[in-house]
């Protein structure tokens, strides 16, 4: 199974705006004070747009779906946690913990994906999970490292161990389970999403070792990326902070691999830790300053990857 694709999916906003709902455990929310809604839609809109753009000029092969005003959705941009696509022709669907967040999960989009030739075969649904009010956030909550088969899944409010190795029987991954924390005014609490402090790559993982306060379950984590061969590349929580571990690898034109991240995230890694990653890749980087602020969330949990099968 490939690792990286060369196609993705992005959800343009139409209200977008700090989601009052997932500031309760999602501790890297900011309000930005004195702007009006209007005005953070806007900057976020600039900001995803130019974006896009820059994908799209390496090649990369962006497909872009306008939101909608109705039902009010302000963290669509973040489609990757509703949704994820496989190269079976499986979709899967994840249970969210915002009520305002279930209501991103839109057919249409499928329907999109079909028109543009993409192939659907089977819908996995774990939406009704929400009932009982059990949550996995997509590929916010499982990394999935498609070519040597393994899911790791920080365990959250937003990660269901239970759920997880569910989902992990029905993909046949190996599950790699563990927690990770951040410092909040003092105290250590659980991180809301596994993509926050880890990004894995074909030949390399980005982590926060730190983050994972026990150290059998930080010793396990790193045991199964050395045993696949990965460099790992470590980063400190104060760069997590500055969504450093919140990377994508995708491929551009002739197949070129390249890293995404957020303008924020690359100004605090050091000289080292870039040179480390070029080695692997070639890194895109741009400015997500307002929907970071507001979103608590960065440049990868914007892209949904698309490596369903091409009629």
């Amino acid at each position: 199974m490939k690792q990286t694709t060369n196609s993705i999916l992005m959800i343009r906003p139409v209200a977008f705006r700090m989601n009052e709902q997932t500031a309760v455990n999602n501790y890297y929310q900011k309000v930005l004070d004195g702007l009006l809604p209007e005005t953070v839609n806007a900057k976020a809109q600039q900001e995803f747009d130019a974006f896009v753009e820059k994908l799209r000029a390496v090649g990369i092969n962006v497909t872009v779906v306008e939101d909608t005003k109705t039902p009010d959705t302000p963290d669509s941009i973040f489609p990757n946690n509703w949704i994820s696509f496989h190269e079976n022709g499986d979709v899967a669907l994840y249970p969210m913990f915002a009520e305002n967040r279930r209501e991103e999960r839109r057919e249409d989009i499928l329907d999109l994906l079909e028109d543009e030739g993409y192939r659907i075969d089977n819908i996995v649904d774990y939406t009704s999970a929400e009932e009982d009010n059990i949550f996995l956030e997509g590929t916010g909550s499982l990394l999935l490292d498609r070519a040597n088969g393994k899911a790791y899944c920080a365990l959250s409010p937003r990660a269901d161990e239970e759920l997880f190795i569910e989902f992990c029987e029905d993909f046949d991954y190996a599950p790699v389970i563990f927690e990770a924390f951040q410092t909040v005014n003092g105290e250590r609490k659980l991180i809301y999403h596994t993509n926050v402090m880890m990004c894995l790559g074909e030949t390399f993982a980005v982590i926060c070792a730190d983050c994972i306060d026990d150290k059998k379950e930080r010793k396990m984590v790193l045991d199964n990326l050395k045993a696949d061969g990965k460099e790992i590349i470590l980063i400190t929580e104060d760069q997590v902070n500055n969504f450093a571990g919140n990377m994508l690898e995708v491929r551009g034109k002739d197949d070129k691999r390249y890293l995404i991240m957020s303008a924020a995230a690359y100004k605090s890694l050091k000289p080292v830790q870039i040179e480390k990653l070029e080695y692997h890749c070639e890194i895109i980087s741009s400015s997500l300053d307002t929907i970071e602020a507001c979103g608590g969330g960065s440049a990868r949990c914007m892209m949904a990857e698309i490596f369903l099968p091409k009629e």
